[in-house]
């Protein structure tokens, strides 16, 4: 006897079901993001390929970089893939327009050999651990600078002048202690020793008869 197929295929139990509402839900809040991060970044192309005037692509650009960022914030493409993508877009746009310079939202863009973008990362962190160490470099910040610099030099001259006051008593004391030391030394000492022996008892004489 034949079996019939199941009309439905999908899910049944309660929780299935659930996850069918959250997907849902999920795909028609996440997938306008999607489509749009995906629409910018066509556009920042067709503007980089068609279009002469740098500040209109330079806007697209920009434009693209956000929507992606927006994108992953809302969970709806992963933060790595969007750094991919904006990486990718901005090498297919410097390709296109020439390597010029673009403002994009967060930083200047050019195209550079691997070089010569290792040595501008290394003076970039050069700079800001230098500008860290500094602090801020304003007349409020200089005088802070100052101020704790001959503090630092007054506590330091402070107590290196304690050290040495605190040494100079202390040899005296050592020899004032010295002293009562080897006068109880010389009260304790062991009495002198007889030097005349005891004399021995004379014999008696013997009794005359």
């Amino acid at each position: 006897m034949a079996k019939t197929p199941r009309t439905w295929t999908g899910a049944r139990t309660p929780s299935g079901l659930k996850r069918v509402r959250q997907a849902d839900r999920r795909h028609e809040i996440l997938q306008p993001r999607r489509t749009a991060a995906k629409t910018y970044v066509a556009k920042a192309l067709d503007a980089a390929t068609h279009n002469a005037e740098p500040e209109a692509a330079a806007v697209a650009l920009a434009e693209a970089h956000a929507a992606l960022d927006r994108a992953a914030k809302a969970g709806a493409i992963h933060p790595n893939a969007a750094a991919r993508r904006k990486s990718r877009l901005t090498l297919k746009f410097n390709a296109a327009t020439g390597g010029a310079h673009v403002q994009t939202s967060t930083r200047v863009t050019k195209t550079t050999s691997k070089a010569q973008a290792a040595k501008a990362a290394k003076s970039r962190i050069a700079a800001g651990k230098a500008d860290k160490a500094k602090g801020a470099q304003t007349a409020a910040g200089k005088a802070r600078a100052a101020l704790s610099k001959t503090a630092r030099a007054d506590a330091a001259a402070a107590k290196a002048a304690t050290a040495t006051t605190a040494e100079a008593p202390a040899k005296p004391a050592a020899k004032a202690a010295a002293k009562p030391k080897a006068a109880a030394k010389s009260t304790t000492k062991a009495p002198p020793k007889a030097t005349a022996a005891k004399k021995a008892p004379a014999k008696k004489a013997p009794a005359k008869s």
